[in-house]
């Protein structure tokens, strides 16, 4: 009897084809070649499935453990550094419980994020953080600061009325030639919730003509057709965080434009014409204060406080000009008005101990007179300063010494 071979990969146990039965079942004999190659095999019809199907491959790879992934990731962007520090700590915990993949990369991401924890640490310890925040709401805000212009800088315009209105975009240009403006200074406004249009305007016009004289110090040089301008925030980018007010020269006629530049200050003035316009400062400041009632009769202790301070500005004045060696070409001129400094501030000294506004006006008459801005055209030219006085006597403090005291009016 024969005994049947055992079953082979592809015929079961008990279905061998009985005896007899040829090894190719009913596959005729291919005539000719095949479109598939030279030979043609039809695979065996049974019922069943090649073996191994439904069973897992033998060598299926072990899991990277996501944190590692995480702690890698956020260390390369340097994005959440603690967090990242963390992470790492974590996956590797579960990698050694597990048995998972990404050793390598939670410890790299720990590294990178350690590093992030220094470098913050040194910018919060320098500053750096805030200057970072402040750029970051700067761009996020796109219209949060005012084009991004700052002192010194000269720009156009594109509206038809430059200087007015609301303003979307400038042109930086350069201030030797014509432009719309030059920012002198910028300043930020104070507040929580927006006060209102007329608000911020008044605000920014008061830091403004403060501001003027630390830009332009020699009032004399800045022409008469030009005014303080500047840029606040509308409503909208208040709302983003944006109070940088934007201090700038315009001309007072719409169609005009400046030329050059108006800047005088310690960049562009020598050591004699700074110490002169500093001192000059002292005394336009003072005379700023004066009461707001123009006539002494509405408020006497009011104009003998003020009194009070012109006359402590005189000193301070005097004693600036003495301290400083000028060169001999004025020396001589400086020191004849230090001399008529000296004796109108005693004149303003028996303003302020006036019994009545009558004796008020007889002293603070002589103290002007001897402060008359005529008085100093001869030092001036001898320092190489304008010596033109302004047309404007009121011209928002940014004359020199004593010369525009008669601006005030009591």
């Amino acid at each position: 009897m024969a005994i049947p071979p055992p079953p082979g990969p592809q015929q079961p146990e008990g279905q061998y084809p009985p005896p007899g039965t040829p090894p190719y079942p009913h596959a005729p004999y291919p005539q000719g070649p095949s479109p598939q190659g030279p030979y043609q095999q039809s695979p065996y019809a049974g019922p069943y499935q090649p073996w191994g199907q439904g069973y897992s491959p033998y060598n299926r790879p072990v899991p990277f453990n996501g944190l590692a992934i995480a702690a890698l990731v956020l260390g390369i962007l340097c994005f959440l550094p603690a967090v990242g520090l963390v992470l790492g700590i974590v996956a590797l915990v579960q990698i050694r419980k597990r048995g998972e993949r990404g050793k390598g990369m939670a410890v790299a991401g720990m590294v990178m994020s350690s590093i992030g924890v220094l470098l913050l640490a040194l910018m919060v310890a320098t500053g750096g953080a805030r200057d970072f925040w402040d750029g970051f709401e700067e761009g996020a805000g796109g219209s949060g600061s005012t084009f991004s212009l700052h002192k010194g800088q000269c720009f156009d315009e594109p509206n038809d009325t430059p200087l007015e209105g609301i303003a979307y975009d400038v042109d930086v240009v350069p201030c030797a030639g014509e432009h719309d403006g030059e920012v002198f200074a910028e300043a930020r406004a104070h507040g929580g919730s927006y006060p209102g249009d007329s608000a911020v305007s008044a605000e920014a016009g008061d830091m403004c003509y403060t501001l003027t004289d630390t830009y332009a110090m020699d009032g004399w040089a800045v022409p008469d057709d030009v005014d303080v301008y500047y840029f606040t925030p509308t409503r909208q980018s208040w709302g983003m965080g944006d109070r940088e007010i934007t201090c700038m020269f315009g001309n007072t006629d719409e169609d005009g434009t400046l030329t050059g530049s108006l800047r005088n200050d310690s960049t562009t003035l020598d050591a004699d014409q700074l110490a002169y316009l500093e001192a000059a400062r002292i005394l336009n400041r003072a005379m700023e204060s004066a009461p707001e009632e123009e006539y002494v009769e509405d408020d006497l202790p009011g104009h003998k406080k003020w009194a009070t301070r012109v006359s402590g500005a005189l000193a301070q004045q005097a004693a600036r000009l003495r301290g400083h060696t000028f060169a001999p070409a004025a020396s001589e001129r400086v020191a004849v008005l230090v001399k008529a400094l000296d004796r109108s501030r005693k004149e303003w000294v028996k303003a302020a101990a006036a019994p009545d506004a009558d004796t008020f006006y007889a002293h603070y008459e002589k103290a002007l007179k001897l402060i008359d801005p005529r008085k100093t055209v001869t030092t001036r030219k001898a320092l190489g300063l304008a010596t033109t006085p302004p047309k404007d006597d009121t011209g928002g403090g940014t004359g020199s010494a004593g010369e525009d005291g008669s601006r005030i009016e009591v």
